[in-house]
């Protein structure tokens, strides 16, 4: 009858240890390929492709490593606000028409201002990366963002 602890016993360890292997996995990175006059650039990028997940962006966040991003897909082409409201990492903002072409790039957002950031036309998507970004890449409007959301 000693069976039935051990059994339970080796199960929970089991259950627990399947449980940490899965906690410490990092979901799959998307990854974006920007092309400049500087050459190709890759971000590896979350994808904030539901309205809670773009209302959320990457507000409450200390940092974030130099080579990564978010990108909003927001499913159509039309005029996008932005703002900086809770986002404490200073940020480029990259506006991307449908094609992937580069429409528009807002540097150097001011952490947590509530300033409304226009897009300067229709963008399907928004790439925000860390402030300066932009800048070492040599990133301007007409530059294209290779990334499966502007394959579709």
């Amino acid at each position: 009858m000693r069976a039935a602890p051990t059994f339970r016993l080796l199960l929970l360890s089991a259950l627990a240890l399947l449980a940490s292997v899965i906690a410490r996995a990092e979901p799959a990175a998307d990854i974006a390929r920007i092309v400049t006059s500087t050459g190709e650039h890759a971000f590896k990028v979350e994808i904030a492709d539901t309205s809670k997940a773009r209302a959320r962006g990457l507000m409450f966040r200390k940092s974030m490593p130099a080579d990564h991003g978010m990108l909003f897909d927001f499913k159509a082409e039309r005029p996008v606000s932005m703002w900086m409201k809770n986002t404490y990492i200073p940020l480029d903002m990259v506006f991307i028409g449908r094609d992937g072409r580069v429409v528009g790039v807002a540097a150097d957002a001011e952490p947590l201002s509530e300033q409304i950031i226009d897009s300067p036309g229709p963008a399907y998507a928004v790439l925000e990366l860390n402030a300066g970004a932009a800048r070492r890449i040599s990133l301007a409007p007409g530059d294209r963002v290779r990334h499966r959301m502007f394959e579709r």
